[in-house]
């Protein structure tokens, strides 16, 4: 019976020490299987809204994939903007202590705020007051529900934003449009604008469309050529003002807004190459065509008698560079030239090509 059960006791130890061979390293405490603290916490100021982007999260506290974040939550703690060091940033029974709640970002279903790539935006517009403080965190909860320690606190001031830019400007070309306007000289609270100001330049075309920005980031010039439009096609601009401080931006309500249509000023190359031949009855012309692709037509012209004035006679398709003239009478000498016209809605001329003299047989 004892040899019985030495034998069994010999067999559990070395499964045992066969398991203990099969094991990679030892066991991961549980606080490194959480995920890491949301990155990279920023902020803009757009008018009186607190415009917030983070990194998605992607890792464990331990540097392994993260497969998926269900949830995001968003703190705030409102302060005087004197109140020194902001509030250390605490989780405590799910919960920062200290801080309100603002926001639970669902990653199935973000709305309202945005996912794109590997960033998430909030917009805060609860309750916030102009010259105050606001400390923000966000924390990231797996599928399980394990959440992350908080990211690093945001202290965000809520300064007032510069009034917007006076006296735009827009200037009509050929595919683009040229713009200006004046500084403004004060803060939305009436207080002289100080430091540095920047500007964004918002377009929009057609009726009712949504103005967009179209300069990748706030310019400093109070000047800007827009050279991506069309001609004939309206055109509605208006800049906003952004307050630089530091790495905050506050941007303010937009300029009253100009209408403009750009146009085609530039005419096209002169035909060149023009020849007359008189046959029985008619003169025939033929040239060499423009090289611009807008060309539409050409046009013909003709003066009876040496310094007669030109007058056009006909026009012609612009794939057609011949023409037969059987208006003339025979023995009278004509001289000819020919010009170039684009499509554009305002048409433009060349100027006329070589001038030839022919009589008429």
């Amino acid at each position: 019976m004892r040899s019985s059960a030495a034998r069994l006791l010999v067999l559990l130890l070395a499964v045992g020490a066969l398991a203990a061979c099969g094991r990679k390293g030892p066991p991961i405490a549980p606080e490194l299987r959480l995920p890491a603290a949301p990155a990279n916490l920023r902020a803009a100021v757009d008018e009186r809204s607190v415009v917030l982007t983070w990194t998605v999260t992607t890792r464990r506290m331990d540097n392994s994939r993260l497969r998926t974040v269900e949830v995001y939550k968003l703190y705030r703690r409102e302060e005087a903007p004197d109140a020194g060091q902001p509030k250390a940033a605490m989780l405590s029974s799910g919960r920062v202590v200290g801080y309100e709640r603002i926001a639970t970002v669902e990653t199935e279903a973000p709305a309202p705020a945005q996912i794109q790539g590997p960033t998430v935006t909030w917009v805060d517009r609860q309750g916030l007051s102009v010259g105050r403080r606001y400390v923000y965190v966000v924390t990231a909860e797996d599928e399980r529900g394990r959440s992350s320690a908080p990211s690093a606190r945001l202290v965000v001031p809520l300064l007032p934003a510069p009034r917007p830019p006076s006296a735009l400007r827009a200037t009509p070309g050929d595919r683009q449009v040229s713009l200006s306007w004046t500084a403004p000289a004060e803060l939305d609270d009436g207080a002289p604008v100080t430091g540095e100001v920047r500007y964004v330049v918002l377009r929009s075309s057609g009726e009712g469309g949504a103005p967009a920005a179209i300069t990748a980031q706030p310019i400093a010039e109070t000047r800007f050529t827009d050279s991506g439009v069309e001609n004939d096609h309206d055109y509605h601009y208006a800049v906003r003002s952004v307050r630089v401080d530091g790495t905050l931006t506050t941007t303010g309500l937009a300029s009253a807004a100009v209408t403009v249509s750009p146009v085609d000023v530039t005419p096209p190359s002169a035909p060149t190459g023009l020849v007359a031949i008189p046959t029985g009855g008619a003169v025939r012309l033929a040239w060499n065509g423009s090289p611009e692709p807008d060309v539409a037509f050409y046009a013909v012209y003709r003066a009876a008698e040496e310094g007669g004035e030109f007058v056009r006679i006909a026009t012609t398709p612009a794939v057609t560079t011949v023409y037969a003239d059987r208006d003339t009478r025979a023995g009278v000498t004509y001289r000819y030239a020919v010009t170039a016209i684009d499509t554009a809605k305002h048409a433009n001329e060349s100027a006329r090509s070589n001038v030839v003299s022919v009589r008429a047989e």
